[in-house]
C-alpha cells in the first residue's frame, strides 16, 4: 500500500513538471481504479501491483470560446450603510404593507374624509376653481387660521373641485346622473335662525311639476340666419319763462330710431356673405315760431343695404352692394306751405360691383370693413313732378329720373369704447367723374343701462354740384348734430 502511494506520487510530480498545473480532469476513476494523465499524450498506469498494457489517450478538439465577463457582485443589503456608516435596517426596503391611520385628522389639510364613493354627475359649477383654496399654495390662508365655518365652506369647495375634476379627466368612470338615478338621494338645506341662534336642517324637495314647466327641451336645428334689431325713442325738452332776460322760447324735440340687421350666419357658410339692414329715423320739434304748422321735421330718413358676395381670399370677397334711400312724410318750407319734398322725391338707388374687405378683433369688439366698386350705377328719382321741381334734386327738366355711372366707395367702423359706450362710423362717397357727392355718419352712444341710452349723431355731407345759398360760401358742405336721451331697446341673435 505504501509503494502504490509512492507511484501515484512520482507520477503526479512528473506530469506536473512536464505540463502546466493539473486540471481537475487530470486524474479519472478507471475501473475502480485512480488513474492519472497528462495533457498530451496520456499515459494511464495503474497503480496496482499488476502491470498492465499502456493506454494512449489523445485530447479532442475544443472550439476556444471568448471569456464570459464576469458579473457586478452586488452589495448584500446587510453590508448597505447610511452616510454615517450606520448599517440601514433592511425593514425599510423591499415591499411595504400600507397603513392607513384611521386616526389620522385631515381637519388641517382641507381634504374629505370620505373620497371612495361611487361618482355620481349632478352638476358642473365653472366657478369653482375661484371659490376653492389651494392648501399647498403660500398665498393661500393657512387652514389653521381659519375658524370651523370658513374651514368646512373651503373644505366643501375643494372637495367639490376634486369631484369635478375626476369626472372631467375619466368620464368613463362616472356611471351614474343624479337626474336619470331610480331615486335620487336626500338634499338638505342650513338655515341659522338669528333670533334663537341655531342652525336648522331641513330636507329640500323638488317640484317635479314645476321643473318641467320651467326647464324646456332644447331647439338644436341649424340657424342660417343671424339678426339684430336696434330701436330707440329719445327726446328733449327745454322750458324759458317769457320774461326770461335772454329771451328764447321753450321747444320740445323727439327722435325715433329703428335699426334692422340680418345675415348669414358664417359659421355655416364660410365662402358666402349676405347682409340686408334697414334703418329708419325719424325727428320732430315744435315750432313755436312757425305761424302756419305745429311743428317741423328734423330727420325723416328710410335707407335700405344689401351685401353679397363670395371669398376670394382671406379677407378679400367678390361683391355687389346695393343702397337704397327716401323719406317717408312731406316736408314744407318755413310759414308756407310749399311742399319741399315727400316719398320717393327724392329717392336714390345706388348699385356696385366690386371687392370687399372685412376684419374684426378676436373680442369682436372692434371691426372694419370696406367695399371699393369701381363700377357703379346711381339713380336719381323724383317721382311728384307736379309739385316738387325735379331740377331741385339734379334730374334735368322734364324727367323724373336721372342715370350716371362712375364709381363709389363705402367705409364702415365699428368700436366698443368701453362696456358701455359703442361707436360707430359710416362713410360713402360716389362720383360720375363729373360731380361728386358724399355722405359721412357718426354716432355715439352711452348705454346707461338696459333700457335707457345717450346718443350723440353727426353727419357731414358733400355735394359738389349743390346750389349757392345767400351770405355762404359753404354751400357744397351741408352739417348736422343730434344730441338725445331716451328709451333703448335691443335684441339680436348672433
Amino acid at each position: 500500500m505504501f509503494f502504490r502511494i509512492l507511484a501515484m506520487i512520482a507520477v503526479v510530480a512528473a506530469g506536473s513538471a512536464d505540463m502546466h498545473a493539473q486540471s481537475l480532469f487530470d486524474e479519472i476513476i478507471l475501473d475502480g481504479e485512480t488513474v492519472s494523465a497528462s495533457s498530451d499524450t496520456t499515459t494511464v498506469v495503474l497503480t496496482d501491483s499488476v502491470v498492465s498494457p499502456e493506454l494512449t489517450i489523445s485530447p479532442a478538439r475544443q472550439t476556444p470560446r471568448g471569456k464570459r465577463p464576469a458579473k457586478a457582485k452586488l452589495p448584500s443589503l446587510w453590508d448597505l450603510t447610511d452616510e454615517y456608516g450606520n448599517p440601514l435596517d433592511s425593514l425599510d426596503f423591499g415591499p411595504q404593507d400600507l397603513l392607513v391611520d384611521p386616526y389620522m385628522d385631515v381637519e388641517q389639510m382641507l381634504m374629505p374624509k370620505a373620497f371612495y364613493l361611487p361618482a355620481i354627475f349632478v352638476s358642473y359649477d365653472g366657478t369653482l376653481a375661484g371659490q376653492s383654496i389651494n392648501p399647498i399654495s403660500p398665498d393661500s390662508p393657512a387652514p389653521k387660521d381659519m375658524n370651523w365655518a370658513e374651514r368646512t365652506v373651503a373644505r366643501d369647495a375643494l372637495q367639490r373641485l376634486r369631484f369635478q375634476e375626476f369626472m372631467i379627466a375619466y368620464p368613463e368612470l362616472v356611471r351614474y346622473n343624479l337626474e336619470t338615478l331610480p331615486r335620487a338621494p336626500k338634499e338638505f338645506v342650513m338655515e341659522v335662525d338669528p333670533t334663537t341662534a341655531k342652525i336648522n336642517v331641513t330636507e329640500f324637495t323638488r317640484d317635479v311639476k314645476e321643473m318641467a314647466s320651467v326647464a324646456k327641451p332644447l331647439n338644436l336645428k341649424r340657424i342660417n340666419w343671424l339678426h339684430n334689431f336696434d330701436g330707440s325713442l329719445q327726446f328733449s325738452q327745454a322750458y324759458i319763462s317769457p320774461n326770461w332776460y335772454q329771451g328764447g322760447k321753450s321747444n320740445y324735440n323727439g327722435i325715433l330710431n329703428l335699426f334692422y340687421k340680418i345675415r348669414l350666419n358664417p359659421a355655416f357658410h364660410p365662402n358666402m356673405t349676405f347682409e340686408t339692414s334697414i334703418q329708419y329715423r325719424l325727428g320732430v320739434n315744435n315750432a313755436p315760431d312757425d305761424e302756419v304748422h305745429d311743428y317741423n321735421i328734423t330727420e325723416d330718413l328710410l335707407q335700405i343695404n344689401t351685401n353679397f358676395g363670395f371669398r376670394a381670399w382671406k379677407r378679400w370677397s367678390y361683391s355687389v352692394n346695393a343702397q337704397f334711400k327716401t323719406q317717408m312724410l312731406n316736408h314744407y318750407r318755413f310759414n308756407s306751405h310749399d311742399l319741399t319734398s315727400n316719398f320717393m322725391s327724392p329717392g336714390e338707388l345706388n348699385v356696385g360691383v366690386g371687392m370687399t374687405y372685412n376684419i374684426e378683433n378676436r373680442k369682436k369688439t372692434v371691426s372694419f370693413s370696406a367695399a371699393i366698386n369701381p363700377l357703379s350705377y346711381n339713380l336719381k328719382i323724383c317721382r311728384d313732378d307736379e309739385k316738387l321741381n325735379p331740377t331741385w334734386f339734379g334730374i334735368e327738366e322734364g324727367h323724373k329720373t336721372k342715370s350716371q355711372y362712375g364709381s363709389n366707395i363705402e367705409l364702415r367702423f365699428n368700436a366698443k369704447l368701453a362696456w358701455n359706450i359703442e361707436y360707430y362710423s359710416r362713410l360713402f362717397a360716389f362720383t360720375n367723374y363729373e360731380t361728386e357727392y358724399g355722405d359721412w355718419e357718426h354716432r355715439i352712444t352711452f348705454n346707461i343701462n338696459r333700457f335707457l341710452s345717450t346718443n350723440i349723431f353727426g353727419h357731414l355731407r358733400y355735394q359738389s354740384d349743390a346750389k349757392p345759398i345767400e351770405d355762404t360760401k359753404w354751400h357744397k358742405w351741408q352739417f348736422k348734430e343730434i344730441l338725445s336721451v331716451g328709451f333703448t331697446y335691443r335684441f339680436s341673435r348672433s
